[in-house]
């Protein structure tokens, strides 16, 4: 599966939804909501078992292995808000994505991006034992995967204030690095954010390289059949039938 990067022309509006709702996205959405009622039955319940049995305890990863959680984390939100604006961005950005890449590669880039933004919070905070959250890592990661592909559309802010893709990237990448620094009582993971960026980052990136290096192999190939061919035409030219022998160096295979 390609994977198109934009960049070139002028700068071109985005509208909200990008065309709709797709599949995937539609998916990621119904399941978010559905986890998101049973989170609030279970306040009504006066028990937080959900959040405590999935969410993304860095400490039990760690000491326990609860490798799980670095999926189930995912699903879970701390409140109308947090899982409102996580859909909002899904919804805007991800259709685009989607028919970009196809269901089955969105699917992958987005839990890549959520597994890889809670192994980034792990590694910050190993011992930690306050429970993570939220499918912010991956919703950041679809941010970083739009900004790369689209990097001037214009992105209408509140539906009037315009600013082209790549650099609200960068705005939203920064705040999420500063407030990374102090976090501590913000009861925010923006680690979660900027590693689901990062890692968004390194996927997308790392198949052009391999892509980059498949083709300048091919391109070797091609040289080497054409050096090969204009041997054997030298030697139609030069009306010679039979096969070199060993000491005909004007000949020989040279590589």
């Amino acid at each position: 599966m390609s994977r198109r990067y934009g960049g070139g022309g002028h700068p071109s509006y985005t509208s909200i939804g990008g065309g709709g709702m797709s599949g995937a996205v539609r998916t990621l959405v119904i399941l978010n909501v559905a986890v998101f009622v049973l989170q609030v039955f279970d306040g009504f319940a006066g028990g937080g078992m959900l959040v405590n049995s999935f969410g993304l305890r860095p400490s039990d990863v760690t000491g326990s292995f609860f490798l799980w959680h670095l999926v189930t984390y995912i699903f879970l939100h701390g409140g109308f808000m947090h899982i409102l604006f996580n859909l909002f961005f899904l919804w805007m950005f991800g259709g685009e994505l989607e028919r970009t890449w196809g269901r089955t590669e969105f699917f992958r880039f987005f839990f890549i991006c959520g597994i890889g933004a809670g192994i980034c919070s792990v590694i910050v905070s190993p011992g930690s034992n306050i429970p993570i959250i939220g499918a912010s890592g991956a919703i950041y990661g679809i941010l970083m995967a739009y900004g790369l592909l689209f990097p001037r559309r214009v992105i209408l802010i509140w539906g009037i204030l315009p600013i082209e893709a790549r650099y609200l990237v960068m705005i939203l990448g920064g705040i999420a690095f500063l407030s990374s620094l102090g976090q501590s009582s913000s009861g925010v993971a923006h680690v979660a954010h900027l590693g689901g960026m990062l890692v968004g980052y390194l996927y997308l990136r790392g198949p052009r390289f391999r892509f980059g290096f498949r083709d300048r192999y091919q391109q070797w190939k091609r040289d080497r059949l054409r050096r090969k061919f204009e041997v054997y035409y030298n030697r139609k030219q030069a009306g010679q039938d039979r096969d070199p022998g060993p000491d005909d160096d004007q000949f020989r295979w040279k590589n």
